[in-house]
Order: C-alpha cells, then sequence, then structure tokens
C-alpha cells in the first residue's frame, strides 16, 4: 500500500509537545532523558504514577503518543531507508540506575529521510518494551540519537535466547553491578555489528519510554531479532530484573510496516 509521506508526517508531528524531546535528551542519564523526581518500574515511582511525579512528568498519563506499544499490525508502506553510519566505539558504559548505557563518541548516526542523527547511547530493557503481535522478547536494545535541530530518533532490536553475542560480549563482561558514574573499559564495540542483517522494520512517532515521556520521537523497531546466549540475557537479568514500560495506546497513530 503506497503511503503519502508528507500526510503521514503532518499527522504525526500534530502533537504539542514535538518540540519538548530534544531539550529532554540533554543529559545521558536516565536511559532516554535525566530528571530530577526519584521513578522506578514499580512501588509508588511506578510507570502507572510516573504522571503525578512531577509537573513535567505529566505527559506521561496524558500524552497520545506513547511508547511502547504493540506492533503486530501496522500499514504495509514505504517511508524511505534507515542508512547506518556507525563506528566502533571505546566503551564507555554507566550503570544508571535504570539500566546499563554505552555513551558513543561522536561520529556514529543514522540518517532517516536524509536527515543525519548522531548517536548519543544505547543501552537495554528487560523484557523488550515492544511487543510483537502481543509477545515481548528478552530484551530490547535502544539506540538513541538526535539531530542538528534537536529532534530524536530511537531505533529498537530485539534479543532473543541464542548464540552467544560477539559483538556486545565486552558490553556484557563489562557492565557495572551498581549504579554509579560512568565506567571508561579498554574494549571497544563494534555497534554496526548488533544490527539485525535484514532491513525490515516498523516506523512510528512516539515518545520517549522513560519520564519525561516527550513525545515527537521517530522510532524504527527492526522486525528481525538478534541473538544472545542465556548466560549474557540472564547477567543483565540479574542486574534489571524489569526495567520495561508497560504497553500503551496506539491511539490515532500510524504504524507503517515498512517489510
Amino acid at each position: 500500500m503506497p503511503i503519502d509521506r508528507r500526510a503521514l508526517m503532518r499527522g504525526a508531528f500534530a502533537c504539542a509537545c514535538c518540540f519538548k524531546a530534544g531539550a529532554a535528551i540533554a543529559s545521558d542519564v536516565p536511559a532516554h532523558g535525566g530528571t530530577a523526581a526519584h521513578w522506578s518500574y514499580e512501588g509508588e515511582g511506578g510507570p502507572e504514577k510516573w504522571g503525578e511525579l512531577q509537573s513535567d512528568f505529566k505527559v506521561c498519563q496524558l500524552g497520545l503518543e506513547q511508547t511502547p506499544i504493540d506492533l503486530g499490525s501496522g500499514i504495509k508502506g514505504d517511508v524511505g531507508s534507515v542508512d547506518y553510519d556507525y563506528k566502533p566505539l571505546p566503551l564507555r558504559i554507566v550503570n544508571n540506575g535504570h539500566t546499563i548505557q554505552v555513551n558513543a563518541d561522536s561520529g556514529s548516526a543514522c540518517v532517516i529521510g536524509g536527515t543525519r542523527y548522531e548517536l548519543l547511547q544505547f543501552h537495554l530493557h528487560h523484557p523488550s518494551e515492544h511487543l510483537l503481535a502481543g509477545k515481548n522478547f528478552d530484551l530490547e536494545c535502544h539506540f538513541v540519537h538526535k539531530a542538528s535541530t534537536g529532534a530524536l530518533a530511537v531505533t529498537g532490536v530485539f534479543i532473543r535466547p541464542g548464540a552467544e553475542n560477539a559483538a556486545l560480549k565486552a558490553f556484557f563482561e563489562s557492565m557495572p553491578a551498581k549504579e554509579g558514574p560512568e565506567v571508561r573499559v579498554g574494549n571497544t564495540i563494534d555497534v554496526g555489528a548488533v544490527l539485525p542483517k535484514s532491513g525490515g522494520y516498523f516506523r512510528y512517532m512516539g515518545s520517549l519510554t522513560t519520564p519525561p515521556c516527550s513525545e515527537g520521537l521517530t522510532w524504527t523497531v527492526h522486525k528481525e531479532p538478534i541473538e544472545a546466549s542465556v548466560e549474557q540475557i540472564q547477567k543483565f537479568a540479574a542486574l534489571f530484573s524489569k526495567n520495561a514500560r508497560p504497553v500503551q495506546k496506539r491511539n490515532r497513530r500510524f504504524v507503517i510496516d515498512a517489510s
């Protein structure tokens, strides 16, 4: 089914919160933006309470383009390619209390619709935040990018049990067990090798998946999962038994299935 890109973008960017996203990513901590109020994935600071914790968290509760969502049924369409220009990175790793994150040196980027988005960081969620036809995966890796305009684009990659992931081997072996400042490890990590081989993906407009849940982000979630060994997955799960936001309502958004 052919998609009118201009019509899609007009609808997707209609939200009044779109222009808040750039400011929200000013800090690399937590996973999708730094904040002052304490929040968590359970209890009094859990996802159902995020909108009440701080005035600028209200969109977590009231937003209409919230992430994650179930990607089970999308509209077949062509929204153009996503091209990656990733370079091997020195391993700058941090346990920020919500996830394990790798901060990126400048020079790596993705290009979507002719716009270049610089890679800021990547991190993991357990289990996956997005669902695929109602089912989640063991892990989901998020690559967070920012354009010169301040616009954000996030790439999601599912991870399932299988062979040991050589590209992420140094990541899993270097994860700090406790929350603390960034640690510089002697290894490098080939970020490009983490991506799936297949080019099929879902595209939609969404939000940060942590407070302040700012909207207006371009999401690209790859269909083909990558693999990590059971030992690698369990090692992350031992640190974060659950750091995934529950699925949000799709509302009137388009989800494009770009096979």
